[in-house]
């Protein structure tokens, strides 16, 4: 680790499940001294014996960002390693999701990770050291019908990301952006669960089926999930990209993300969308749809 009195203090956001709590605990349980958060610290509670120190955050929260970092400074010095997690998905069709919930999936899975970045960053510059691990998606490189407003949150990390990594550079801060593919995490009931109670006969209510049908299949039980993970090993690539003095810009976890990640690249637009439609139907009055 470089930097004179480099700091070994993690903070992480989202830790109450999957990826977030599973790297809070193989950090601390190799020394380092990690902070693990949640907006409700009692979910977070038995990370304490496992030698993580706790704090509540809510990354829409502004008070609640400022006083986290605020008080990790206090106690630490500064931040040495941001650990981004903090992140749901929002799925539906781009005209049936309600603008209120297309505000609040940005809100935490963009604008909240901006901010921690901006918080963090004066520590780091001032101790010449640091890392910022941004926690994206194979979805930052690809789309799936009904998760445009999730895969467009991960665009927007991977660009911003991109930005911050030549701009942080000269202060001796890295940033890292770590992309899974299918981790078994819960993920799935997570993203069926946002849509909500399909509209009966609407224009999209057969299509919401098939997209909760594909992601189960996906991430359960298809042959997609055999080459998953899960959050452990997003977590051991975490902890590399961290204790590496020259870290990757980007690393794609689990054989499903270099996959589909290969075949988006060297797929024409034409012939992604025709490999979709082997998945998702296409709403419209020609797949016995509405219109209306």
């Amino acid at each position: 680790m470089s930097g004179i009195g480099a700091s070994r203090v993690v903070l992480i956001t989202g830790c109450s499940s999957g990826i977030g709590r599973a790297t809070a605990e193989r950090l601390a349980g190799r020394g380092w001294t990690v902070y693990a958060t949640a907006r409700k610290v009692e979910d977070v509670a038995d990370l304490e014996r496992r030698g993580c120190r706790l704090l509540p955050l809510d990354v829409t929260d502004e008070g609640s960002m400022r006083s986290a970092i605020e008080e990790v400074e206090k106690a630490e010095g500064s931040v040495g390693v941001l650990v981004n997690n903090a992140g749901y998905s929002q799925s539906g069709a781009v005209e049936a999701v309600p603008m209120e919930k297309v505000r609040c999936q940005f809100e935490t899975n963009v604008f909240g990770l901006v901010r921690m970045c901006q918080l963090v960053l004066p520590g780091m510059r001032r101790q010449g050291y640091g890392r910022i691990v941004n926690l994206s998606s194979m979805g930052g490189k690809l789309t799936f019908p009904g998760g445009g407003y999730y895969h467009a949150t991960k665009h927007a990390v991977e660009a911003l990301s991109d930005a911050l990594r030549f701009e942080v550079t000269g202060f001796g801060v890295k940033v890292v952006l770590i992309e899974p593919g299918i981790i078994r995490t819960g993920y799935a009931e997570a993203a069926v669960d946002s849509m909500g109670e399909p509209e009966t006969g609407g224009p999209y209510a057969a299509f919401d089926a098939a997209v909760a049908r594909a992601t189960r299949e996906t991430y359960e039980r298809g042959p997609l999930a055999r080459l998953g993970g899960g959050p452990e090993t997003v977590a051991g690539v975490i902890e590399r990209a961290i204790s590496t003095e020259k870290p990757r810009a980007r690393y794609a976890v689990t054989p499903s993300a270099t996959l589909l990640m290969t075949l988006r690249r060297i797929m024409p637009d034409r012939a992604w969308d025709a490999f979709l439609r082997s998945s998702f139907p296409r709403p419209g009055r020609t797949n016995g749809g509405s219109a209306s």
